[in-house]
């Protein structure tokens, strides 16, 4: 066979397009070779390919397709229809002319297309897109070719995976496929009923009522110092959070105030002995005198008792620990040189291993909980572990907190104390009785419309 005839037989020429498509640089050089080289095996004048995700990806005679120009929409809108056809109907490879459109697409055939044109879908494949070749020219296209075209599309196409491998379905494709195999479709009307019994025992299953509340690690037992007398804070002789023994002084007061008025009070109880010898002398011989004594007397208790009651108070000036602990009080600073009343609260002494969890329970989540309920405690420092333990008590009254709102009390017992610190913050679980996931659910905003409506 000759050299001319080997170009003019279209079985080459499919041969050809077929190798060219297997060594294509990429899929920018294949889309570019289905759209522009098809002319060698079927004459048109326009092409245009087309994929379901992306739309016109390369036109006949442009480098790169303006997506937004009208041209290219109404191509989309043409593809669209013929592809919808397909799957309805699933008509292959076909002629079409404007009459095989809808009137609203087939209404501008004629200004951007000549009159006939060939569809040439791409083979479906669940792992590629679909799409198609869309070909047109100025006369009928030759039925004698169009299985060599339909051969070159198919090997274009293979051509085209094989650059293209299969990804990952996305949660919507997997969700759509898994619909469309297993559940087909209308699938939800077909099980209203038992969609409806699921929910419904879902929603009966048993949980704990529960409700999340800050939370902090505070001392169970602990000893309060506060101050023994009126005065003004001298001196501390620990620091906040120190270690000290029964005994050990933990501050004292100004002892110039009390010293002072303690030797007024020796000096007035010694004029008053004084005094009182005299009158003793005196009344041997004067009996007014003897009158006298009794009164005399009587000062000299009273000057005794406030010497005493001083002297007391002075040794009450150094306030020492009543127990074994850590000593619990604010920045010393604050304290020193200021003045305090009798019984003022100072600082705690608490054991290091005697503690408990402290909650504030809000007005709104006050759900029941008995003694001995569940509670876990997510310190901010360690937010993957839990510290476990059971209610103590629940108070009776809200009590205000510092943000200005108001919260029940709640201590609970720890089960394990190993490697924990008094003061340490989190947020803690307080689980109450078993009910139902629906109420679990809906309590809140059942609460919040009762509010309001009054039945």
């Amino acid at each position: 066979m000759s050299v001319s005839e080997t170009a003019r037989n279209p079985l080459f020429t499919l041969i050809e397009l077929s190798h060219r498509a297997r060594h294509a640089a990429g899929p920018d050089a294949l889309a570019f070779l289905l759209v522009n080289d098809t002319h060698t095996l079927l004459p048109y004048r326009q092409g245009a390919v087309w994929f379901q995700d992306r739309g016109i990806r390369s036109l006949s005679g442009v480098v790169q397709p303006e997506s937004n120009a009208p041209y290219v929409h109404w191509l989309e809108a043409v593809c669209q229809a013929l592809a919808a056809q397909d799957r309805q109907v699933g008509l292959g490879m076909r002629s079409i002319q404007a009459d095989d459109l809808d009137p609203s697409t087939a209404a501008a055939w004629a200004d951007w297309f000549p009159p006939h044109a060939l569809w040439l879908p791409f083979p479906q494949v669940t792992d590629v897109p679909a799409g198609g070749l869309l070909l047109a020219g100025e006369t009928p296209f030759s039925t004698d070719l169009q299985p060599l075209a339909q051969e070159w599309i198919e090997n274009w196409h293979q051509a085209w995976r094989l650059q293209h491998p299969p990804t990952a379905l996305s949660l919507a494709q997997g969700w759509a496929r898994f619909r469309q195999h297993h559940l087909g479709p209308g699938w939800w009307r077909q099980r209203t009923l038992q969609i409806s019994l699921g929910l419904l025992a879902l929603l009966c299953l048993p949980v704990h009522l529960s409700v999340l509340a800050p939370g902090e690690l505070v001392p169970a037992h602990p000893r309060m110092v506060r101050a023994p007398l009126d005065g003004v804070i001298g001196e501390f002789h620990v620091r906040p959070n120190e270690a000290v023994k029964a005994g050990q002084t933990l501050f004292s007061f100004d002892e110039a105030p009390i010293r002072s008025r303690l030797e007024v009070a020796h000096q007035e109880l010694a004029t008053a002995e004084a005094e009182y010898r005299q009158m003793s002398q005196l009344a041997l011989n004067d009996a007014k005198s003897r009158t006298q004594l009794a009164a005399v007397l009587g000062k000299i208790n009273e000057k005794r008792a406030e010497a005493d009651f001083l002297q007391e108070q002075f040794n009450r000036a150094q306030v020492s620990a009543p127990q074994a602990g850590i000593a619990l009080f604010d920045d010393p600073t604050e304290w020193v040189g200021r003045p305090v009343q009798t019984g003022e609260r100072i600082m705690r002494i608490a054991s290091p291993e005697d503690m408990e969890i402290e909650a504030w329970l809000p007005i709104g989540d006050a759900i029941p909980l008995p003694e001995g309920a569940s509670v876990r405690l997510y310190l901010s420092a360690n937010p993957f572990s839990a510290l476990s333990g059971e209610i103590r008590y629940v108070s009776h009254d809200a009590s205000p907190r510092p943000d200005g709102s108001y919260a029940y009390r709640v201590r609970a017992r720890l089960a394990d104390t190993d490697g924990q610190r008094i003061g340490l913050k989190g947020t803690a679980k307080l689980s109450g009785d078993w009910v139902p996931l629906g109420y679990w659910m809906f309590r809140r905003p059942l609460a919040l419309i009762r509010q309001f409506v009054a039945l």
